[in-house]
Formats: C-alpha cells, structure tokens, sequence
C-alpha cells in the first residue's frame, strides 16, 4: 500500500496502464469496491480496503465506461461497440447488444432495475438489468458525451451543447430540451445527490449549476463559474485554462468534486457558491472521479489527456483513493 502526503490516501496496485476513462462505484453497494474502464482494454474491479485486484476482463478495443450492478455484475462498453455484462462469481462474460458505434456511457439505475447506455451513436438503450434485454432505443440529437440518472429522471448531454432530460418511466418523448448554458463542448453531467438538479462541466475551465424544476422561479438560480484554471508565469495576466473532465457528488451533503485537466480536484458547495477544498495537485489531468455510496471515500483517476504534444515524460496512469473527511466535503 502506498501511502502519499496523507495517511488519508493511498495508490491502488495493478492500475491500468492506459488512459483511465472511468472510475465507478457501485451505486447502493458496498463501499469496499470500485471498477475502473480503461484504454487498455481492460474492465478492473478493486477491493480498495485491502489494495487488492479482484478482477479483470479484456474487451477487444478500448474501455470507456462501465457500471455495478448491485456488487455481482458489471455492465460495460467502449470502442468495439458491445454492450457486455461480466458475471463476478460466475466468471462468465456476455454480450447482451451493441450500439452502431462506440459507447460512451454506462449507467445502472438501482431504482428503476435498469441500466442505460448512450453510444456515439447519438441513441440511449435501456436494458432490464434482471434479464440483459435491452426494452428500448431512443435516438438524441447527436453524439452523447455525458448521462446521469436523477431518481426516474435521465439527463444527457451531447454533442452541440444539447442537455436532454427523459423520464424512465415514459421515454415516448424527452421531457426538457436545453441548450449548455456554457460556451463550449459538454464534458461530463452529474445529478445533485438531493435529485433537484444537475451540474455539467466543459473544456472551457467553467461549471454550470441548473435545477430541473423548469418555473422561473428555480430558473433564475442556475448559474456558472470559472475554475480550474491558473495564472501565466509571464507579466501579460493570461490564464491558463483547463477542461473540467469529471464531476461526482457526495451522497449525504450534496457537495460536489471536480477534477481538471490541471492535476487538481476540487469540492464545491454549490448551493452557497463556495469552494470548500482543493486537494494536493496529482501527477496529472484528472480524467474521472466517484464517490463511495457513503460518501467517505472518493476515487481518483489520474491520467494524461494528451491536451498537449510537447510533453516529454508521461506521468504513469493512476488511481487513488482518498478518505473524505467532513472538513473537507460537509458545508460550512
């Protein structure tokens, strides 16, 4: 076990060795075990209490997201465009469908007995969790880059800034149609852990806070703000700007995580508009974060993005996993 600056963080062993795309949690199972979707073509599950790799599968191409199904299955997809389903304590793998062209997202809904996928496609499938089937198609304007699942609610972010939101339990048509209130590509949408609303991120080094309730009331409380960006060393006051790569928020006080191209993660209060921490800075970009379903840890994939080409030494692909303390992610 490798210990780092704190005694509240360590580096998980046998990390993948390239880009990480995605760090998962189960969504209402144990805190102990976290899967891990990487362009090496492989789906890793990790006990982190013990630093220990339980499994490992390979796709035949690069991983880009993946999903837990309640502790015993893992839902996952990326490049050769299958929908697959590994069975831990069989050891049994499965390919449940596929999309027409890679997938990009992967989520499983305990609450609705679902798991979503949203491909390159430009369509959302939704598979019965229980029986692998897929029970509908629902195209999106373009090619999805981010989904979260709020309670019945589904929100999708593609390409063209779009935000759609769909409910599960009536997909004849989506519910709302937005436009980004950021200027620039989406790069990843998480639901508020309250199901109120959403935050959404970009390459421009900005966040957007929005409420789902669509009165104009709720309406006039979104907003955006800068981050992850740092000042030039010359004297002209240029920033620098970073894309804002993942977002997770914390189950039991409604706080969120960023993490940026920049190497750091940050916790927001976004309600009171307030950064509660910055951690220390990482060997490199942060390319996903989660929370555990408790909120006490949060996983850290750290790998480089290739944002720049002239970058002579690649720091090595990581994961750390950070225990949480309520200084750093409760409201003050």
């Amino acid at each position: 076990m490798t210990l780092l600056d704190s005694t509240n963080e360590i580096k998980l062993d046998n990390a993948p060795t390239d880009c990480i795309q995605s760090v998962k949690f189960g969504k209402n199972s144990s805190n102990q075990f976290l899967l891990s979707a990487s362009w090496d073509f492989t789906v890793r599950l990790y006990d982190i209490y013990n630093n220990k790799l339980c499994a490992k599968y390979t796709h035949p191409a690069p991983v880009l997201d993946c999903a837990l199904q309640e502790g015993t299955k893992v839902w996952s997809g990326g490049f050769d465009k299958n929908v697959r389903v590994f069975d831990i304590a069989k050891s049994t793998e499965e390919i449940v469908g596929y999309h027409n062209a890679p997938i990009r997202c992967v989520e499983y809904s305990p609450d609705n007995n679902l798991t979503i996928t949203g491909g390159w496609d430009g369509n959302v499938k939704v598979w019965d969790s229980r029986s692998s089937r897929n029970i509908g198609i629902y195209p999106q304007p373009d090619k999805i880059y981010s989904l979260d699942i709020c309670g019945d609610l589904l929100v999708v972010g593609t390409a063209g800034r779009r935000v759609l939101v769909w409910d599960l339990r009536n997909m004849c048509y989506a519910q709302q149609r937005r436009e980004s209130s950021l200027k620039f590509q989406t790069r990843c949408i998480r639901c508020f852990s309250n199901k109120e609303g959403f935050v959404l991120s970009s390459i421009e080094g900005r966040v957007a806070v929005e409420w789902l309730d669509v009165s104009p009331a709720a309406q006039k409380k979104k907003y955006a703000f800068k981050c992850h960006r740092s000042k030039t060393e010359s004297s002209s006051g240029l920033e620098q700007i970073y894309p804002v790569n993942a977002i997770s928020f914390h189950s039991g006080y409604n706080t969120f995580a960023t993490g940026g191209s920049d190497g750091f993660v940050n916790i927001w209060d976004g309600l009171n508009k307030k950064r509660l921490c910055q951690f220390h800075k990482y060997p490199t970009s942060i390319s996903s974060l989660c929370f555990s379903p408790d909120g006490s840890h949060l996983a850290i994939a750290s790998s480089y993005l290739y944002e720049s080409s002239d970058i002579k030494d690649v720091p090595t692909d990581s994961i750390f996993i950070r225990k949480v303390s309520d200084q750093e992610a409760k409201p003050k």
